[in-house]
């Protein structure tokens, strides 16, 4: 079975706010076993022009569980907590 991956890019916004979204949302990772990937760091971009901020990158056991994590009562909590904190732009990706 293929992994499945979260991948999100985040501008934000509201820094301190943003702060409480990642306590809920490392609580909802490890609630539902996502292996932390990428979270944060150093970017450069290498070719075109995206820029894609803050990213964050998550591993799943498999594209249904990592789909499915974004519903997820603890995760959406967290959601809630982010709304207004930032820009977020994320995919579910199928490994391979």
């Amino acid at each position: 079975m293929a992994s499945g991956y979260v991948i999100a890019s985040i501008d934000v916004t509201h820094p301190e706010q943003y702060a409480e979204y990642r306590i809920w949302s490392s609580k909802a990772m490890q609630a539902h076993g996502a292996e932390v990937c990428v979270r944060g760091g150093q970017v450069e971009v290498l070719e075109g022009d995206w820029n894609p901020g803050r990213t964050v990158v998550l591993k799943f056991p498999s594209f249904e569980a990592a789909q499915a994590f974004y519903e997820t009562p603890e995760y959406r909590k967290a959601r809630e907590v982010r709304e207004g904190a930032a820009i977020v732009r994320m995919v579910c990706v199928e490994g391979v």
